[in-house]
């Protein structure tokens, strides 16, 4: 069971590694093009949820963060030694969940970064636990579809 918590410390650490190196290397709001007309590092902050919703609620998400950490580690121990796909994504949003809440219990907004530009549509700006939660929530939908087939076919 371990190894999960050490996969969420390792999307934690490159998460809090990469915002440290943009706050410090970059000016807010410098774009630094990658591919140009589709990937740029944008300095970037946010101090709502995604597409910057519920700007400026931090003791909201103070709450649900806290209610997300409990749950998420609860059903990791719950369902996790059973099926490692589940256990893998959870890892991924309990990372991404506290990667995020350190950013905002010490600097009251996350810092986000990696700007695509896809068919000229402008995404919002991410981070390393942007993506480990997306990531995350794939790999459950994933493996909940999984374990309902084996479930149907042993039945």
């Amino acid at each position: 069971m371990y190894r999960y918590y050490i996969l969420a410390i390792v999307v934690i650490a490159i998460d809090q590694l990469t915002k440290y190196l943009v706050v410090k290397n970059m000016e807010l709001y410098e774009q630094i093009p990658i591919i140009d007309n589709f990937f740029y590092l944008t300095s970037h902050r946010n101090r709502g949820a995604a597409w910057g919703i519920l700007e400026g609620k931090m003791g909201f998400f103070y709450l649900i963060t806290v209610v997300v950490i409990i749950g998420v580690i609860f059903y990791l121990h719950k369902f996790g030694k059973n099926n490692k796909l589940f256990a893998v994504a959870l890892s991924l949003i309990l990372g991404g969940a506290i990667g995020n809440f350190i950013d905002r219990i010490f600097h009251q907004e996350v810092v986000d970064f990696f700007d695509f530009v896809i068919f000229g549509y402008d995404f919002p700006i991410f981070n390393i636990a942007d993506s480990a939660l997306t990531i995350g929530v794939v790999f459950v939908i994933i493996a909940t579809i999984l374990d309902e087939k084996k479930q149907k076919g042993n039945a």
